[in-house]
């Protein structure tokens, strides 16, 4: 714990670790960052924790540097949750301008994370930290929202969003019109403007399954609306080549190395 009036006795955990390993201060922050170093058996994660000299301090035997790398994280978002704040809309399928909803960034801790994730990563504070976030989603809506720290990841979302196909699950009541199914996939407009080519089927009797481009804010509604449908809920499943798979709502996944957008 770190102490604003610390005992002279107690010095900073990097600088322990440095003097353990007869390396740099930077380099022993970046161990116990990575989750390597431990204290009376008990893995500590901040370099600025203060320890005494009884106490053990412990440094894993495969610490490397390469536990540093960028993570990015896909969270299973619940509806009446924001996410994405502040990104323009239009961005993805549906960027909310309502106040106030709590942030589903906040379900993004340890106790979320798939136990099934076949990532082997371990779960460490720092994935937490420095998150950016370029697929909102709405408070109504739920499905998969990817928060990344590699600016590679968030470049390419920033860049080609647009142009990245997004799959939804639109779970719709009422009777659709003759030819409804058809028109959906290719006739209709929006905002004035020709929608280009959709692909749009039946998953089973209440819920149709989108893949599309460029989506607008409002626009699936729309469509629906324009067919004789209403919308009850909007699930996104896909973005681009990276799917939310067998994630439960309120969990997250990390990322793979051979996932891409």
């Amino acid at each position: 714990m770190t102490d604003k009036h610390p005992d002279p006795t107690h010095i900073r955990l990097a600088k322990r670790v440095a003097e353990q390993l007869n390396c740099s201060r930077s380099t022993a922050e970046q161990f116990i960052e990575g989750g390597f170093v431990s204290v009376d058996g008990q893995i500590e994660e901040a370099p600025g924790a203060r320890v005494r000299p009884d106490q053990a301090v412990a440094v894993a035997p495969d610490a490397s540097l390469l536990e540093l790398t960028p993570v990015t994280l896909l969270l299973h978002k619940p509806t009446g949750l924001e996410a994405g704040l502040g990104v323009p809309a239009g961005t993805a399928v549906h960027a909310s301008r309502s106040q106030g909803a709590p942030q589903a960034v906040t379900l993004l801790h340890a106790a979320t994370h798939l136990p099934e994730d076949a990532s082997g990563i371990r779960v460490l504070q720092r994935h937490f930290r420095q998150l950016e976030c370029f697929t909102p989603l709405p408070t109504e809506a739920s499905g998969l929202v990817v928060y990344t720290q590699d600016k590679r990841i968030a470049r390419k979302l920033a860049e080609d969003i647009e142009v990245l196909e997004q799959e939804c699950i639109v779970e719709v009541k009422g009777e659709i019109a003759p030819n409804g199914l058809q028109r959906l996939c290719h006739g209709l407009s929006f905002n004035g403007r020709p929608l280009p080519p959709i692909k749009v089927s039946w998953q089973n009797e209440t819920k149709l399954r989108f893949a599309l481009k460029g989506i607008r804010p409002g626009q699936i509604p729309a469509m629906c609306e324009a067919v004789g449908l209403a919308v009850v809920g909007i699930k996104r499943i896909r973005i681009g080549r990276v799917p939310l798979a067998k994630v439960p709502e309120g969990q997250w996944r990390y990322l793979q190395p051979w996932e891409k957008f």
